[in-house]
Order: structure tokens, then sequence, then C-alpha cells
């Protein structure tokens, strides 16, 4: 996983604690997850546009 093992994936999560806080974590998680599925269905409604583009315009 582009070299990260387990070590540096903790050391990475500790900073994350010290910056925002154990509070903040939750909201942080949430902001992301919404972001990830917007990208998803964006990227659905993307690759479904894109067949019916192609074809008008090949008829234009």
């Amino acid at each position: 996983m582009f070299g990260i093992g387990m070590p540096e994936l903790i050391i990475i999560l500790v900073i994350i604690l010290i910056i925002f806080g154990v509070g903040k974590l939750p909201e942080i998680g949430g902001g992301m997850g919404k972001a990830i599925r917007n990208f998803k269905n964006s990227s659905k409604e993307a690759e479904s546009e894109t067949p019916e583009k192609l074809e008008e315009d090949k008829k234009a």
C-alpha cells in the first residue's frame, strides 16, 4: 500500500489526534465519507452520460 506500513500509519494517526483532538474525529470522518460518496456518485453519472454523448456526437 504505497510503501506505508503499520508503524507509519500509527504515527500518522497520532499526529492527526494531536492536531484535531478526539472530539473532532467523528466530524472529520463523516465529512470524508460524504466527500467520497459524492465523488463516487459523480463518477457513476459521468460514466452513464459518456456513451449517450458519444452517440449524440456521431449523429450530429
